[in-house]
């Protein structure tokens, strides 16, 4: 087994480095940096600052968008393996891609099920960033069971009038389409009657509703009163919905596992807290408890990579991570909430400090840490869910 990028993959690395290092302004960084401070402080930061969307729009022009795309739609027919090296560097630089979740999970759903005039229909527009979607799933009554949803969806001649509510719809507010799962057939078995919708969100009868998180983001619960879609709106099979959306859920689970750069960001800057804080006549880094706790975190962290590695290798081949998705989630967002956890413990009182305190460190991010992480335990399927998948589909072992 070589653990190694190919020297194709590095050289890719490379160009991908040089264009960023030209086309990095100093004015996006200013503006990035102006856009986390306002994020620490309790502001929603719905779009992106016009440095950060001139750059992102010099990219789609330059072909920088979608390199795991087939070419016939506009990508550059990358590996998914150079499509995640694409994905390692942009975070690095702080750039957002505006549908990131379109182009990874919806993209490459309707690119596997979808028709080829919805391949036509769809595909440039989300790469191109005319339509951001969001994921339509949850309910009230419907979460980690999610085939036990209400929302319905009925035909009407050449349409269909959906019916229902979303909750948890994060992104809602802003988005242009909703990926929307909805029951077309009632009487059959809960998971075989339900398909999968491209709503407009700018159709009659939507209401969108906030709800702010402990870690000061949104999310918005969604009502749909008597809304007509398109048939053509149907992706895929009818009443195969729930296959359709698995599909989406294991890439969307891929790139919630794939946070790596994010999480190695808190890590050193905790190990940098850790060796450069006074203690004792030492600093905190000479205590035995805290050298322990941060090399198991940076153990585990290099495990997340590696899975998100493998996850990639995967997409190269043409396989649709399954399990393997879900264990890279866990990973994932189970070490980021570990970081946040050994970051306080290490800090102590003045972990629990919030920006705006002059004894703050880091500018109150370790607090804010230790709020946002724990809702990526269950955002995007619960992790007590994901470990029922690796024992059944990976395991073998029964329900």
């Amino acid at each position: 087994m070589d653990f190694r990028f190919s020297e194709e993959e590095e050289g890719f690395r490379s160009e991908l480095k040089g264009y960023l290092d030209k086309n990095v302004t100093q004015e996006f960084k200013d503006e990035l940096a102006a856009q986390g401070a306002a994020e620490a402080g309790g502001a929603s930061a719905d779009t992106v600052g016009p440095h950060h969307a001139s750059l992102i729009k010099k990219m789609y022009e330059d072909g920088w968008a979608t390199p795991g795309w087939p070419k016939e739609y506009g990508g550059m027919g990358m590996t998914g393996m150079k499509a995640f090296v694409f994905s390692e560097e942009i975070s690095k630089a702080g750039i957002q891609i505006p549908g990131g979740g379109g182009m990874g999970l919806i993209g490459n759903t309707i690119y596997r099920v979808g028709s080829d005039e919805q391949k036509e229909e769809w595909l440039p527009k989300i790469m191109n960033g005319e339509v951001s979607t969001i994921l339509g799933y949850s309910e009230p009554g419907a979460g980690t069971d999610l085939a036990g949803l209400a929302t319905r969806a009925v035909q009407d001649g050449d349409e269909y009038v959906i019916n229902g509510q979303k909750i948890f719809n994060s992104g809602a507010h802003r988005g242009t389409h909703e990926w929307l799962l909805a029951r077309t057939d009632p009487e059959a078995p809960k998971h075989r009657g339900l398909s999968v919708f491209l709503v407009p969100m700018s159709s009659p009868g939507i209401t969108v509703r906030p709800l702010y998180t402990m870690g000061d983001g949104r999310t918005n619960e969604t009502f749909f009163d008597n809304v007509r879609v398109p048939v053509q709106n149907l992706i895929g099979e009818k009443n195969r919905g729930w296959y359709h959306v698995a599909i989406a859920l294991d890439f969307e689970r891929v790139s919630i596992g794939g946070q790596y750069v994010a999480l190695k960001g808190q890590f050193d800057r905790m190990v940098g807290y850790a060796k450069n804080t006074a203690h004792n006549g030492g600093t905190v880094s000479q205590i035995p408890w805290v050298r322990d706790k941060l090399a198991w975190v940076g153990m585990q962290l290099e495990a997340v990579h590696l899975f998100t590695y493998r996850t990639a290798w995967m997409v190269s081949a043409g396989l649709v991570p399954n399990y393997e998705a879900s264990a890279s989630k866990i990973l994932g967002t189970e070490i980021k909430q570990h970081i946040a956890d050994i970051g306080m413990e290490i800090m102590g009182l003045h972990g629990l400090l919030k920006k705006g305190d002059k004894r703050a460190q880091f500018d109150g991010e370790q607090e804010k840490d230790w709020r946002n992480g724990i809702f990526l335990r269950f955002g995007g399927g619960a992790n007590e869910a994901q470990r029922d998948i690796i024992a059944r589909r990976g395991l073998g072992l029964p329900r």
